[in-house]
């Protein structure tokens, strides 16, 4: 058993909000809590030493980690001015680089705390499962339909052969769709055969700009989410990305499915998506609701922390109110929320769920003072990635900052210099 030894605060969402515990371990057994609370250890045990703020492990509900490549390459631009000049350089993207750029993007994510990812991008499935072993972060992924780059058969018999290999370890698959408008209705029907034949969840871009909507209905005469309901694609295991442009009888049919909605404040602010993500009444409502950061290059990192803070910020404005979004909602977004949107008991510190934790720098001079009474406005405003002490993934410590900073460092080091040393000739520095 290993045991995290004198956590100065705990903080955790619950059905209620949140709550908050001082001085208090943890004990983890075969990867899940197995008790909260005073532990005294006994002969064998681990005891890791904790000392700082722990909450559980954060979960990106969307995200492209490869893209970390291809940050900061452009801006200025709006979503599909914005695609027409990337999407040309990741054509011509190698297998190679884009195993470099996942793996960046892993080392990243660990680093800021997130303790697993819902990743859409085209990749070698194995390669995911290598570098997350290797890394220790849980990757929720798989090929995606989009026509513009993928043969839709190629991807179904990639899928199949990746849902034989079992959905074991770190890494499970997913069904990645690009969106509505980048598919075609063959591809609509084969993703919901393969969902029905699979029973894998379903990850898509939704109704991001008002320019989508005016394509979809001209050519299905519905909305991006009618459409998924018409064709079958909208359930309690459909994961919807971005929604910043939906009617209320959709959000009330996103309720009814029981189907998932992520929020991507910052990206969605990048690429200028406008339109209103109603969080207000997709909670109300009881929809679950989760966070993402989308990929660096329309985000500029991958801190799940300032995405909170983005997120309560944006949420606040739009409903010129400031009790439209609080800690304790971007809290649960961001962790037990992402959990339950991939069908896993994780997010919280309790008995009996996945020991994903991390642990917060309580010392640094941007957080103080601490207690009790601030602990949750702290996490949600003052924190950011650089201030992750450790991560634990699966009862298993993945990043100790003491331990692994240097060498993490020194890898992305070497990715910089390949990834460079290629954009340099593809696209001059």
């Amino acid at each position: 058993m290993l045991i995290l030894k004198n956590c100065r605060i705990a903080l955790t969402p619950t059905s209620g909000g949140f709550s908050i515990l001082s001085n208090v371990d943890i004990a983890v057994d075969e990867g899940l809590i197995a008790k909260v609370g005073e532990v005294k250890p006994s002969r064998g045990d681990e005891v890791v030493e904790c000392g700082g703020l722990v909450t559980p492990g954060l979960f990106n509900a969307h995200t492209h980690l490869p893209m970390v490549v291809l940050r900061g390459f452009t801006d200025g631009k709006e979503l599909q001015e914005w695609l027409g000049e990337i999407q040309p350089i990741e054509k011509l993207m190698p297998g190679w680089l884009i195993r470099s750029g996942l793996e960046l993007g892993i080392i990243e994510s660990i680093m800021n705390g997130t303790a697993a990812a819902l990743d859409m991008y085209i990749y070698d499935y194995e390669d995911a499962v290598e570098l997350a072993s290797k890394y220790g972060i849980r990757l929720y992924t798989g090929p995606v339909f989009i026509d513009l780059f993928n043969d839709p058969k190629y991807v179904e018999n990639r899928l199949r052969n990746i849902a034989s290999m079992g959905v074991g370890g770190l890494v499970k698959p997913v069904i990645n769709v690009h969106s509505v408008y980048a598919v075609g209705e063959d591809t609509l029907r084969r993703v919901s055969e393969l969902r029905n034949e699979l029973g894998l969840r379903i990850h898509i871009h939704v109704s991001e700009t008002r320019r989508e909507l005016y394509e979809v209905r001209a050519k299905y005469g519905a909305y991006p989410v009618e459409v998924l309901d018409k064709f079958g694609l909208l359930g309690p295991w459909t994961i919807l990305v971005h929604l910043g442009w939906v009617t209320n009888w959709e959000v009330e049919a996103i309720a009814r499915a029981g189907s998932t909605a992520v929020h991507c404040p910052t990206s969605n602010m990048w690429l200028a998506t406008a339109g209103f993500f109603p969080v207000r009444e997709f909670l109300n409502m009881g929809v679950n609701v989760a966070l993402g950061t989308d990929g660096a290059a329309s985000n500029g990192t991958l801190d799940m922390l300032r995405e909170v803070k983005e997120a309560i910020l944006l949420q606040r404005n739009n409903y010129w109110s400031p009790k439209a979004l609080g800690p304790g909602e971007a809290l649960a977004m961001a962790t037990v929320n992402g959990y339950r949107a991939v069908g896993e008991r994780g997010g919280a510190i309790a008995e009996g769920y996945l020991a994903d934790l991390v642990v917060y720098d309580l010392e640094d001079p941007r957080v103080r003072p601490v207690n009790r009474r601030n602990i949750a406005n702290i996490w949600a405003y003052s924190m950011d990635g650089s201030m992750v002490k450790m991560v634990m993934v699966n009862g298993r410590v993945v990043y100790d900052r003491s331990r692994d900073y240097e060498r993490f460092v020194e890898r992305a080091r070497s990715i910089e210099e390949e990834v460079n040393g290629w954009l340099g000739k593809i696209a001059p520095l």
